[in-house]
This record gives structure tokens, C-alpha cells and sequence, in this order.
């Protein structure tokens, strides 16, 4: 039996994102920076779920970006442009991984951040379809 190496999903749309134009001025990690009130521009990456797929050999890991910004107009323009390259992803490689298909599961939608009023958010949900090495 071979062992599975698994890509880190949240460093794969991080790494993925954060030097991209659409996203320059803006915070790309998978935590935030220190400091952080929410009137940053941002975009929060989490692994939120999904499952692997034995007989299918793919890994479907759910990614929530959450997407900050100083006032809601911004922090929407940011959610669209992130929205719009991490859908690029499909057909990527990262290491040995390879990224199949992204699926959207949940488009930006607002979510005020009750732990951060002053905050301005935007969460969105996709499926990322990875076949592992």
C-alpha cells in the first residue's frame, strides 16, 4: 500500500493567489496579519471540510475565503477578484498535486464579522477537486 501525500489546500490557494495583480494591495494567507481589525484589505484562506475520495483517488477539500476589505464596496471587489482567479485554479499543478476542478459552493455573500465591527466581510465557498500524488 502506497501512502497518500496530501497538498496542504489552504498553502495551494494562498500560494495560488497571492501574487496575483487582480489581488495587489491585499493580504493573501491563511491567517490574519497582526493587527488585524478587518478594515485591511484581506483574503482569509480556510480548509472548512470536504472528503477524500478513494476509489475515485481525489481529494475535495472545502475552501472558505474570507474577504475583508476597509468599507463593503471594497471588500465586494475584492470577493469578485478572488472569486475570479480561484476559479483559475482547474487544470493546475502544485507540486506533485494536481487540481482537477473547482467547483463554486457558495458565491461571495456578506457576512458581517461580529468579532471585528469595524470590519467589512465577504465569505465565499469553493470545492477544490485534487488528485495527490
Amino acid at each position: 500500500m502506497s501512502i497518500l501525500n496530501f497538498p496542504d489546500a489552504e498553502r495551494l490557494v494562498v500560494d495560488f493567489l497571492k501574487n496575483r495583480a487582480e489581488l495587489a494591495g491585499t493580504v493573501v494567507d491563511n491567517r490574519p496579519p497582526a493587527g488585524f481589525d478587518g478594515t485591511q484589505k484581506a483574503v482569509l484562506v480556510s480548509r472548512v471540510g470536504g472528503a477524500w475520495l478513494d476509489d475515485q483517488h481525489l481529494d475535495q477539500p472545502l475552501i472558505d475565503l474570507e474577504v475583508y476589505g476597509p468599507d463593503k464596496t471594497a471588500a465586494h471587489t475584492i470577493a469578485l477578484a478572488a472569486r475570479a482567479c480561484v476559479l483559475e485554479l482547474a487544470g493546475t499543478t502544485y507540486g506533485t498535486a494536481v487540481v482537477t476542478d473547482v467547483i463554486e459552493a457558495d458565491g461571495p455573500r456578506w457576512l458581517p464579522d461580529y468579532n471585528r465591527p469595524a470590519g467589512n466581510r465577504y465569505l465565499g465557498t469553493v470545492r477544490l477537486l485534487i488528485r495527490p500524488a
